[in-house]
């Protein structure tokens, strides 16, 4: 009769190809290579080995193990990056909980459970939140009833055809494109009929952008400052080059219906700040944009709830001290830093990765109206002012992605402190 396997009696080449199915899991779930490193190292020293080194880029995995006199090194590759916030917190959960003694067949098992399980939301779901966090975000950024009501339809449009054609394994890069220039063109269509049944001409420059937010890759942008940070150098200079490529894809589509539409860069009238009602109309936008992205990103009911939250308090802090005289730059850092330090307190009640709450409590606050103006003068040829659009919401996004570091230098030591 055969004894049963302890982690000594394991093969360690089974035991490290274990572990980089772990890693390469969480990767493809969207998370953080020093989040990836952390939690590996966690379950090998639960499965007995001595040391494990690895080396996390964005489409691979490398680690070498030892365990007593033994020593293997094996290379994983990495599936095309997605993003699943269920995901990530049940990884994390399984690496928290993992006893020690667990073989490798066992850690197998349950990531592919987990890797098996089903999204939270169908199709239409998530089109549909998708379509309310468009038509929110647009409200936001200065625009009327019909531009809302044109950014909801255009956006859900477009998420409901992005969700069918990743559902094929087509190339993310040109379906990124693709959808750009339905939900675009969809938004376009609509108010461009508003003239022929009595409306004014909507302002574009309110919900042109807003239509196609869904494609804004705030987890990888995010995830890549978060790397950079922690000195994971290549896999964070590797995801900002794919954020980066999803952005000038997204941007070539949107360039596509600018010049077919004619489009001008006229910036629309501010909201009305002060008035009560104003007030309640934005919180309950940035609720429910907050909450819109969180579906998106497969994020579970009561962890939706907790980020409509934080981008409702985030979102009308931001706004609060820009209308009080605050440039933007400055008030988005103050509002992605409330969100940060308040997702610190909420993941312990939640169990939910960090990332999993900050990044869709925070892409109410990108900057619409410098996004269209970017792109619509760099169409028309109008560089120098193009270039200045684009700095200025350049400094808007990085005081997006600063605010939040700064909420972890301010609530783990292990971020103010070199090891």
């Amino acid at each position: 009769m055969s004894r049963p396997q302890t982690e000594s009696t394991i093969p360690l080449a089974d035991a490290l190809d274990s572990l980089l199915h772990f890693g390469a899991s969480m990767l493809r779930a969207g998370d953080t290579a020093f989040r990836v490193r952390e939690w590996t190292g966690v379950i090998a020293r639960a499965m007995g080995l001595d040391a494990l080194s690895m080396r996390v880029a964005l489409g691979s995995i490398e680690a070498t193990a030892c365990r007593g006199g033994e020593r293997a090194t094996l290379v994983r590759e990495v599936e095309p990056p997605g993003i699943n916030a269920r995901r990530l917190g049940v990884l994390e959960e399984l690496a928290r909980a993992t006893a020690p003694g667990v073989t490798a067949r066992e850690l197998a098992r349950q990531i592919a459970v987990i890797e098996a399980e089903p999204p939270l939301y169908s199709f239409v779901q998530t089109a549909a939140a998708v379509g309310v966090a468009s038509g929110a975000f647009s409200y936001l950024n200065g625009a009327g009833p019909l531009e809302v009501l044109a950014a909801l339809v255009g956006g859900g449009s477009g998420q409901w055809l992005r969700s069918l054609l990743f559902a094929r394994r087509l190339n993310q890069y040109a379906v990124t494109a693709v959808c750009a220039v339905v939900a675009s063109g969809i938004y376009t269509l609509i108010t461009s009929a508003a003239p022929a049944v009595g409306l004014r001409a909507p302002d574009h420059a309110a919900g042109f952008i807003s239509s196609v937010l869904f494609l804004v890759p705030g987890f990888p942008l995010v995830a890549a400052l978060l790397d950079l940070l922690q000195h994971q150098t290549i896999a964070g200079m590797a995801r900002l080059g794919y954020g980066t490529m999803l952005l000038l894809a997204a941007a070539f589509g949107l360039c596509v219906v600018a010049a077919a539409a004619d489009l001008t860069a006229t910036p629309p009238p501010p909201v009305p700040a002060g008035e009560l009602v104003t007030l309640l109309l934005r919180a309950v936008a940035s609720f429910a944009g907050g909450c819109g992205f969180a579906i998106l990103y497969n994020s579970s009911p009561r962890t939706v709830l907790a980020v409509g939250i934080l981008a409702l308090i985030g979102n009308e802090l931001r706004l609060a001290v820009h209308d009080a005289g605050m440039t933007l730059a400055p008030a988005t850092f103050l509002g992605a830093l409330a969100v940060g330090l308040m997702a610190s307190l909420a993941r312990r009640h939640l169990h939910e990765p960090r990332i999993a709450l900050t990044v869709p409590g925070i892409i109410i606050m990108v900057p619409g109206t410098y996004a269209f103006q970017t792109v619509v003068l760099f169409d028309q040829g109008d560089t120098l002012a193009a270039l200045q659009a684009a700095v200025l919401g350049g400094f808007v996004v990085g005081a997006m992605a600063m605010g939040l570091a700064a909420a972890r230098f301010v609530s783990e030591r292990g971020w103010i402190v070199e090891s």
